[in-house]
């Protein structure tokens, strides 16, 4: 028998497939397979544009290899706009999306052409993470194409995905306004909005499963939907009365966004099948109709009102960062000269979540601006507030005048707003600061059940409770932060303190992967590497604990015991203590201080 040669290459794959096939084969088999046909010729011209070669077209799905990862996300972008653009043109429920994954990395190729491997697993892994008409690709991906190919990614952290041993880093494509094409619609851009906040309407969830008795579970995520999302201060949410009058009905988005006066709309189904149920979300733009966030749960079915409460707030959380995100770039994208208040605020939140002393000082300028335009601006004086204390834990402002300045901040929001979360969240901060944390924890307790879907919330609750020595209930608000924010800026923070939490209980071992995981993110800052030394030095890897406190010392020279207790005011000792043992066995140096200098001691050695 004649033995077929395999050699090993280096290769990026696209992978493809249609979402909701099967319901669009059932609906009108003849229709979905023409439009599937003409969704294969553009495929397969903009991949061979690229200098791709296509694999495999089984099915609803398409796999293709590329020689350079530039030539595979440049093919995926045309791909989806070409797409998209002619979805539009569809009504809602005949849309035909495809997700697109890409990965960069070692494939096995025969002699026939035929390319295998986990080059080839990752990216169809990365697919099914893809929003419908979205991309997502792997870290490789993202900076080998890095200032060659004019795309932007959002960071989606670290994903378990199946099959694969080690987690993957996934980055999400961001489709700018400029880049989508103009649908052909007659509908055109949505009416005058309700009000300045952005807006949002919650339709009915469609009843999937043969059992009528789901329609009342579907009718209640929504409604519990709508009840989280209010919860949301800076967000208008449309009346059940208004949006459920589109019960039974498929209308066009765009149609209902002018009808309500929303930029984005939120519609999902449920599908029971024996004990388990399905829950499928989708936030759409109500300006052209195009997926901002899809997302589907699978939970068994048990008690159904505990569920309905869970889906809600799940729900709920995932889809605030993405409806935060849209605002900050709509923001970004408007002339400065048309700047409102709200601009201002949002201009600002990005600058915040990029944890630099520099984008601090700009945030803090932006919402002083967002004030100055509007007294009465709850949100702006709560993030101005905590934007300070954050200036204060990051060393990029003094201390105790920082604590001054959130402390009134935080003030003079709740004077606004007493139910505004982010105020209480700011105050609760600023008496952690200062060392009450019993008082901290009331305030904080009191912003997760103003908003129990806030997860900055949740995990500020965590890392007070860390602080004061409530380990154990911190794990449980460190946990609940995780499952309400998998991806964004707030990721980093919530795997150090969870890691430090599971130290403080000894638990290095699990600690670990998750300190680790936290130094990978871009807007992390120095705390990552001196957490991760800590516990690093706690299992005895102490070349490991070296490299991280050497990074750690490149950030912040400055970095020692004193330097932690201007910063945490009466700290528990047990936490304090087996923390910086940790670091000492890194190698950090032990400092005594006297009156006029810091005088350095020697290394301490272990025995």
């Amino acid at each position: 028998m004649k033995e077929t040669s395999v050699k090993q290459r280096l290769a990026a794959i696209l992978a493809a497939d249609a979402t909701g096939f099967s319901r669009l084969m059932a609906d009108d088999e003849q229709s979905t397979m023409a439009a599937l046909d003409a969704a294969r010729s553009v495929f397969r011209t903009r991949i061979e544009a690229h200098q791709g070669r296509v694999m495999d077209m089984a099915g609803d799905s398409i796999f293709a290899v590329f020689d350079t990862a530039s030539g595979a996300v440049e093919a995926a972008q045309e791909v989806q706009r070409a797409l998209n653009a002619d979805a539009a043109q569809m009504p809602q429920e005949r849309q035909m999306r495809f997700r697109i994954g890409v990965h960069l990395g070692d494939v096995m190729e025969k002699s026939d052409g035929t390319v295998f491997g986990d080059g080839v697993n990752i990216a169809a892994r990365l697919e099914a993470l893809a929003e419908p008409g979205g991309i997502t690709v792997s870290d490789a991906v993202q900076g080998a194409v890095r200032g060659k190919v004019e795309a932007t990614f959002d960071d989606q952290g670290e994903q378990r995905v199946k099959n694969i041993a080690h987690p993957v880093h996934a980055y999400r494509w961001v489709m700018h306004e400029h880049e989508r094409e103009a649908p052909h619609s007659g509908f055109g851009r949505i009416g005058k909005p309700l009000s300045d906040k952005p807006s949002i309407a919650v339709l009915p969830f469609h009843n999937l499963s043969n059992d009528p008795n789901q329609e009342y579970f579907a009718d209640g995520i929504a409604g519990d939907l709508l009840t989280a999302l209010s919860r949301y201060r800076w967000l208008m949410v449309i009346a059940r009365s208004s949006s459920f009058s589109y019960k039974g009905r498929s209308p066009d988005m765009r149609q209902v966004g002018r009808e309500l006066g929303v930029r984005h709309i939120v519609e999902g189904s449920v599908r029971k099948s024996g004990d388990r149920i399905r829950i499928s979300a989708q936030l759409i733009d109500a300006s052209d109709g195009n997926h901002v966030w899809a997302e589907r749960y699978d939970r068994d079915l048990a008690d159904v009102f505990q569920l309905q409460d869970e889906m809600a707030l799940t729900i709920a959380a995932a889809i605030e960062p993405e409806l935060s995100r849209a605002e900050q770039e709509r923001a970004r994208r408007k002339p400065p000269e048309s700047l409102d208040a709200w601009d201002m605020y949002q201009r600002g939140l990005w600058h915040y979540w990029q944890y630099s002393k520099e984008s601090s000082t700009e945030a803090q300028r932006l919402f002083s601006e967002a004030i100055g335009l509007d007294p009465h601006f709850a949100a702006a004086r709560s993030f101005l507030a905590y934007s300070h204390f954050t200036g204060s834990h990051q060393a990029f402002e003094e201390p105790q005048q920082a604590l001054a300045l959130a402390r009134d901040g935080a003030l003079r929001a709740l004077a606004i707003d007493e139910k505004d979360p982010i105020a209480h969240l700011a105050l609760g901060r600023v008496l952690a600061g200062n060392g009450d944390y019993a008082a901290a924890i009331g305030e904080l307790e009191i912003a997760v059940r103003l908003n129990p879907s806030f997860s900055l919330a949740h995990y500020t609750l965590a890392s007070v409770l860390f602080l004061c020595g409530h380990h154990e209930r911190a794990l449980v608000s460190f946990e609940a932060a995780g499952r309400l924010t998998p991806i964004g800026p707030l990721i980093w923070g919530i795997k150090t303190m969870h890691a430090n939490t599971l130290a403080a209980l000894g638990r290095y071992a699990e600690a670990e992967p998750l300190a680790r995981a936290a130094t990978r993110h871009q807007t992390a800052t120095f705390w990552v590497y001196a957490n991760w030394a800590s516990i690093l030095g706690h299992l005895g890897e102490l070349a490991k604990a070296s490299a991280a406190l050497e990074r750690l010392m490149d950030l912040r020279p400055d970095f020692s015991e004193s330097f932690y207790d201007r910063l945490f005011v009466g700290i528990d000792p047990a936490v304090k203590a087996p923390y910086f043992e940790g670091l000492h066995r890194a190698g950090l140096r032990q400092y005594r201080v006297t009156d006029d200098k810091t005088i350095s001691m020697p290394r301490r050695r272990d025995t």
